[in-house]
């Protein structure tokens, strides 16, 4: 008998079958890949975050895909390297049309752009700096009206947004100035860091924005983190720390996060957490690694040895196992689950090129992609395969190099084979 672990509501189950069953379910899959290439030329184009949490490039139509257009992709951006910011028209031969410059972005996040989801046809949010100050703030911008329609600026305690929540509400901030200090690759160059001072203030930490009041909320401090991370790792020594990969789960009311220090040491911390959206219940987890994604409201995909894993924040253990190391050679990898949690997909590494698993939770079948070139780039401007999807669970945006080696935007379309 098969086990059967609920994934998501509507009721959906995931299947743990045998390896003969999947190895047969991937020679009949009902649905085989198709790669498009979406942008060319000398410039640079590329959407940035990985697609947890919903994170989604398309807006509610479909019709425009949020993209950024640079000049350089070999190095991290200077303080006054500008990006433009565009919507790709797929009604219009993927018609590329600007519409602003950011001087906040990285080469692996992007501006972490997120459409409003309380708007979600016209408005996106995305992080700039002041030029002046250095200071950063995050955007609304409204694409029918072609102009940014409010800024949250916060003087005292400049941050920017880490992450939307998906019912609108509120969205996640951090302070990039002490990104760009602890860890470059994941902040902005020339913002400053106001918490440097210390290597666990009280002052700075996860912040909530209150999407439409524009309160700011400090959801969680580095010292409260601090004092968690000495009562289960006391060995531990404290060299600053930092914050990455703050998700929301899909029902709005937990947030999960990893608090980093001396990221490149061997003896790093790399540990992950959760909080509820009203700063309550701070709890420390066991790193499963890889890029964690949220499936239903306390459960999170992650990684353990060689198996792509469920696990409960809650219970604070593991309950179940998605697929098999056959399906997902590197759970490790970049992995998001469709918006109707009917499909799942994991993006991996293998020499110059990047690969996708795409794995149907239903029927248990999957198909592995072809590799997609990701050039000679690696270390901070490295091409992560951070798979993106689409409203209607058809298609996924993925980064790869062109054949004039420029950094471009393609999408992976999963096809129905015919019956």
């Amino acid at each position: 008998m098969c086990k059967r672990i609920r994934l998501w509501t509507p009721i959906i189950f995931l299947i743990t079958l045998s390896l003969t069953s999947y190895t047969s379910l991937a020679e009949k899959a009902p649905f085989r890949l198709e790669i498009e290439q979406l942008t060319f030329g000398k410039r640079h184009h590329f959407f940035g975050y990985i697609g947890q949490s919903k994170t989604i490039p398309w807006n509610a139509s479909g019709r425009y895909i949020l993209g950024m257009q640079i000049k350089k992709v070999h190095k991290m951006p200077d303080e006054d390297d500008d990006a433009n910011i565009f919507i790709l028209d797929t009604q219009d031969k993927n018609k590329i049309i600007k519409l602003d410059k950011t001087l906040a972005w990285n080469p692996q996040q992007g501006t972490m752009f997120y459409w409003n989801p309380k708007a979600p046809e016209t408005q996106f949010f995305f992080n700039d700096r002041d030029l002046e100050t250095g200071k950063i703030f995050t955007v609304l911008y409204d694409i029918k009206e072609r102009k940014r329609i409010r800024e949250y600026r916060f003087d005292d305690t400049p941050i920017a947004n880490s992450g939307v929540a998906i019912n609108g509400s509120s969205f996640l901030a951090l302070n990039y100035g002490r990104l760009a200090r602890l860890r470059s690759v994941t902040g902005y160059p020339g913002t400053p860091d106001w918490s440097k001072g210390s290597l666990a203030p009280e002052n700075d930490g996860v912040f909530k924005v209150d999407i439409e009041s524009g309160e700011i909320t400090l959801l969680v401090t580095y010292r409260q983190m601090e004092i968690k991370l000495k009562e289960t790792h006391p060995e531990l020594e404290n060299r600053g720390l930092f914050i990455n990969h703050t998700l929301w789960n899909r029902n709005s009311n937990r947030i999960y996060f990893f608090a980093r220090s001396a990221f490149t040491k061997k003896d790093r911390i790399n540990v992950p957490f959760t909080v509820h959206a009203d700063g309550s219940n701070l709890t420390v987890h066991r790193l499963y690694g890889g890029h964690p994604e949220w499936a239903e409201e306390s459960i999170i995909i992650g990684k353990n040895k060689k198996d792509q894993i469920l696990y409960d924040v809650d219970k604070k253990e593991k309950v179940g196992t998605l697929g098999n190391s056959k399906i997902f050679p590197d759970p490790e990898g970049d992995i998001s689950l469709s918006p109707n949690a009917e499909w799942f997909v994991n993006g991996s590494k293998k020499d110059k090129e990047n690969y996708y698993s795409v794995f149907n939770i239903k029927d248990g079948s999957y198909v592995h992609s072809e590799g997609i070139s990701r050039g000679k780039l690696s270390g901070k401007v490295r091409i992560d395969p951070a798979p993106r999807w689409n409203r209607t669970n058809d298609a996924i945006l993925i980064p790869g190099i062109d054949k004039n080696n420029t950094r471009q935007m393609f999408v992976l379309h999963i096809i129905k084979n015919a019956e």
